[in-house]
């Protein structure tokens, strides 16, 4: 058991965004960096996800748009790393959780080692009931949209075949790769859509769960099929899978789903990434 700390969840619902647009500082300890999606005015986003540090600000933090390739290198950070930025309330977001980062403000600052320092930070937001957040995001529109959840059982990584990008992702990745820009005069790289798609299933310890089967958009997952680029289909499956599924889920490992919703579809929950310290 790890003693409970002072960057425990706040009780009750997320926090609200304040009155006003003006920049909040905060410090965050970084757990999501979901898979970059296409995007018409930045080229691809990036969706990150984090837990505040600062009292009494304490909670989870979704910031977006962040496009990583963008980023100088020295304004890039990893998952489990704690930063320092400034941010404004994301007006066109109705999720509580929803900042909108000043990129430029980003300080980076020490990445925690695996795993008893990330369980001290993480360990008192995990839950048991991914019903429970469905029910709440079902009846409210500003409910909770990211939590920590423990899987009772998680029975299948299903893992299929991307079908490539919709025709209006696409007339996005085309419109930016083929706009002008005078300060920046790089050559704007398409970005490609990955080979698989996976989608986890599992229960959790509601005692009436049916089930859950929620897509994986973890950016891990995506990089490392690049790293296994020329690998046959079976042998890129079976190492997503290894690493996925037998590696983080199996009984070794106190596993639990960074979960999130869709500002559009706040009933759709996808898994953004794998907490997996060992018991």
């Amino acid at each position: 058991m790890v003693q409970a700390t002072l960057f425990g969840p706040p009780e009750g619902d997320p926090e609200r965004k304040p009155v006003g647009d003006a920049p909040v500082h905060m410090r965050v300890l970084v757990t999501v960096k979901a898979a970059p999606n296409p995007s018409e005015r930045y080229g691809e986003t990036v969706c990150v996800a984090g837990v505040r540090a600062e009292l009494p600000s304490k909670g989870w933090i979704r910031l977006y748009p962040i496009n990583f390739r963008d980023l100088p290198s020295d304004e890039t950070f990893r998952k489990y790393q704690i930063i320092e930025l400034d941010a404004v309330p994301a007006r066109a977001d109705q999720r509580r959780e929803s900042w909108k980062p000043i990129l430029s403000s980003i300080i980076q600052h020490e990445t925690l080692p695996p795993w008893w320092r990330r369980r001290q930070w993480l360990d008192d937001y995990i839950e048991d009931s991914m019903c429970r957040i469905n029910a709440d995001a079902r009846d409210q529109f500003d409910a909770k949209s990211l939590a920590l959840v423990q899987p009772k059982e998680v029975s299948d990584l299903h893992v299929e075949r991307h079908p490539g990008w919709s025709a209006d992702d696409q007339r996005k990745i085309d419109r930016y790769v083929n706009q002008l820009d005078l300060l920046d005069p790089r050559e704007k790289k398409p970005l490609e859509a990955p080979r698989f798609l996976a989608r986890y299933k599992y229960r959790c310890h509601d005692r009436n769960c049916n089930g859950h089967s929620q897509g994986l958009l973890d950016w891990e997952f995506v990089a490392l099929q690049r790293n296994l680029a020329g690998r046959s289909d079976e042998e890129v499956k079976s190492q997503l899978r290894a690493k996925f599924l037998d590696g983080m889920c199996n009984s070794r490992r106190a596993t639990a789903f960074f979960v999130g919703n869709q500002a559009k579809r706040v009933r759709v929950f996808s898994v953004l990434g794998v907490y997996y310290p060992e018991r």
